[in-house]
């Protein structure tokens, strides 16, 4: 099958939908990104690229860019809330060093960029009301204009147009969780490092941005009061100030600065069972949304869009090729998702015994063994999507 003169629209210009419609194009796709803000804006926060998600940036040509506008990482360590640095992990010994800190805007503007450079036409304004599936998948507006394609991609995130109309309704569960977002200046001059402070039902995980000048925060607190789900709710700084006002002093500095903060809870979404119909197919958090526990949100959404533009290139057909894009990824994303929640319960032991054991764990694992804690990760930072046709 070839892509070459496939009209396909994508709904949604965020990192999937941006990064998909570029892979599309410089396949010699016809491609049209609906998105239904009036700008293509970010709020302001902080993301990780792994080295699995910079593989694809730089497949699709835009790594040296995006390297020119993030911070390239060197450690990740976790800490206690009170008595210190636990563990520190050594990114440099990773076999790829291309792991970074990026803001979020920052990355979006490189993407936007590359999608127009390659031909991508990007519709802003536009927000799709239905989507119905068929030889000549259609995509109704809310201004009361259709589109129709070849291929209809749903990279629109949680609030997904494209998912229900393929799984029907599904109803996630607040996890508990909620998390303030926030990014303050970068005072105490903190190097390429991301660090986690884990204490009892909650942490903070903080590190640079914007070439070192600004730290972004994430701040998660268990409690059982309903929050909704929106990176838009704004909130007091003093909220979670309070919430944290046992850390230690380095996590009480950073809060200072905060001036605007945004809370939103976290709810635990299943995986979509079915991710393509008659020429519709979902893309990242649209089809499997992940909690921010492992730092893999945008690497995924990064990884299904190659492994979507590949699969349409070297199938038969559309369908089959569908076909062929979920079972390669669906496997992949469940572990992710499963690693990440995992992370979760780690964080925020609560009971002082176990935390002791398991940071001393930690430690010991970290002084005898620094190499074999590294390659804990291979599985998720070693693959390349792009080799691995």
């Amino acid at each position: 099958m070839t892509v070459a003169g496939m009209k396909i629209v994508v709904i949604g210009a965020g990192i999937g939908g941006l990064a998909v419609a570029r892979a599309l194009a410089l396949r010699g796709a016809d491609v049209v990104v609906l998105e239904q803000a009036e700008a293509i804006r970010e709020v302001g926060a902080g993301l990780q690229i792994s080295p699995n998600g910079f593989a694809v940036l730089r497949a699709l040509g835009l790594g040296e860019a995006v390297a020119d506008v993030s911070v390239r990482a060197q450690a990740v360590s976790l800490h206690d809330y009170r008595r210190g640095q636990v563990l520190q992990l050594d990114l440099t010994r990773l076999a790829s060093r291309d792991y970074y800190f990026a803001h979020r805007a920052d990355l979006i503007d490189v993407l936007a960029r590359g999608a127009r450079a390659a031909g991508v036409r990007i519709r802003l304004l536009q927000k799709a009301e239905t989507v119905t599936p068929g030889l000549r998948p259609r995509v109704d507006l809310a201004n009361g204009a259709s589109v129709d394609a070849d291929l209809v991609v749903g990279a629109d995130g949680l609030n997904s147009r494209v998912r229900p109309v393929l799984n029907g309704s599904s109803a996630p569960y607040f996890t508990q969780q909620v998390a303030w977002r926030a990014l303050v200046p970068n005072t105490s001059g903190r190097g390429p490092e991301a660090r986690v402070h884990m204490g009892p039902l909650r942490h903070v995980v903080s590190y640079p941005v914007r070439g070192g000048t600004m730290l972004n925060i994430v701040a998660v607190q268990e409690r059982a009061a309903w929050t909704t789900e929106s990176w838009s709710q704004r909130d007091d700084p003093m909220a979670v100030q309070a919430a944290f006002a046992d850390f230690c002093p380095e996590v009480q500095e950073m809060l200072a600065g905060i001036e605007t903060v945004n809370l939103w809870g976290l709810f635990r979404h299943p995986v979509a069972q079915v991710w393509h119909r008659d020429g519709a197919v979902l893309l990242g958090d649209a089809a499997h949304p992940t909690l921010p526990f492992l730092a893999q949100g945008a690497s995924m959404a990064l990884e299904d869009a190659w492994a979507l533009a590949a699969a349409l290139a070297t199938g038969p057909d559309r369908d089959t090729a569908l076909q062929a894009y979920q079972a390669r990824r669906e496997g992949r994303v469940r572990r992710v998702i499963a690693a990440a929640n995992g992370n979760a319960r780690k964080y925020h032991l609560s009971f002082p015994p176990l935390r002791w054991a398991a940071h001393s764990a930690l430690r010991l694992g970290g002084a005898v063994a620094p190499v074999r804690m590294m390659r804990q990760f291979d599985w998720l930072y070693g693959y390349d999507v792009t080799c691995d046709e």
